[in-house]
């Protein structure tokens, strides 16, 4: 009942608010898949909605891909214009070796930015979860003016935000070649479904075939490298906060949090101290875990819709 209702308030709101077309109808049909070449790696993305709509940017967490967005895209393609790209190694992008792809959160972010850039994406609204998190963030701060609106569900920017694994991951950063364990823990089965499932009240909303999907990728060949690289240059991440936070008090972008506050590794703290630096930014802590969507995703679709309809983007 509360969902809906919140659904009918976005509507109406967005109804009173913006004079233009009724919108498109939306269905599953609406997204379209696609592949670019960008420095040589193929990416993949999903796209829906007007082209000539604002764009929303949608980047995702691990061990996802764009995949994480499929229920999320029909509600929003309703009025905007959405980009859901695959970072390399992820998804359906490639995934080369890391003798040929660098990766770090800083080359991530790089090539994410080349294709919104070969897709003439000039200004957009930005989704962040999880590993979308550091992506955003580096692009933000290098193209601060491309940015509209910055909708935010556990991508995590403060040190209080941290949950108790991350002290274990912190040795592998001082010392990576001693703690090997921390990595096979962190790809296993166990933590790939417990991503999905600590913290949620409603177990039956989960489908398994999505960390079962997430755990087959990870045990293909080379992803273990890749993963292991990936994890070490989180360190990165968190001595930047900081740098992100400076950021976010001198910009001020319009902010939206929807953060499911059961998260284990991302608290709910996290969440909440986002309102230290963006004293007017809108926060819900959702009752979800780590991936809200998978529970809340007519609740967050419709937070969504609304905040953007006010910040009219």
């Amino acid at each position: 009942m509360k969902v809906r209702l919140l659904l009918a308030a976005a509507v109406a709101f967005i109804a009173a608010h913006i004079v233009e077309a009724a919108p498109m109808e939306s269905t599953s049909a609406t997204t379209t898949y696609h592949r670019a070449s960008v420095d040589g790696v193929g990416v993949f993305y999903r796209e829906a909605g007007p082209k000539d709509a604002p764009t929303i940017v949608l980047l995702h967490g691990f061990p996802s891909s764009s995949r994480e967005f499929d229920t999320l895209i029909p509600l929003l393609a309703t009025r905007y214009h959405l980009i859901a790209p695959d970072f390399p190694g992820f998804g359906h992008s490639d995934a080369p070796p890391p003798s040929s792809y660098t990766y770090t959160f800083d080359h991530l972010a790089e090539t994410t930015n080349a294709l919104l850039e070969q897709l003439g994406i000039a200004r957009y609204s930005l989704f962040l979860h999880d590993y979308g998190g550091p992506v955003g963030f580096r692009i933000m701060l290098a193209h601060p003016e491309r940015l509209q609106a910055l909708i935010i569900s556990n991508a995590n920017a403060y040190a209080e935000g941290l949950g108790a694994k991350w002290a274990g991951i912190a040795q592998y950063w001082a010392d990576r070649d001693a703690h090997v364990s921390v990595v096979d823990t962190f790809l296993s089965l166990a933590a790939t479904e417990q991503r999905h499932t600590l913290g949620t009240s409603h177990p039956e909303r989960y489908n398994p075939d999505t960390w079962t999907d997430e755990f087959a990728h990870l045990s293909r060949p080379g992803q273990r490298e890749i993963q292991a690289d990936l994890l070490y240059d989180y360190r990165t991440n968190v001595a930047s906060y900081p740098a992100w936070q400076a950021w976010l008090r001198q910009h001020k972008p319009p902010t939206l949090i929807a953060w499911g506050a059961n998260d284990p590794s991302f608290i709910a703290a996290g969440g909440e101290a986002f309102r230290r630096d963006l004293p007017d930014a809108e926060i819900h802590l959702l009752d979800a875990g780590h991936f809200a969507l998978d529970e809340k995703n007519d609740e967050i679709a419709a937070l969504i819709l609304v905040f953007m309809a006010r910040q009219h983007v």
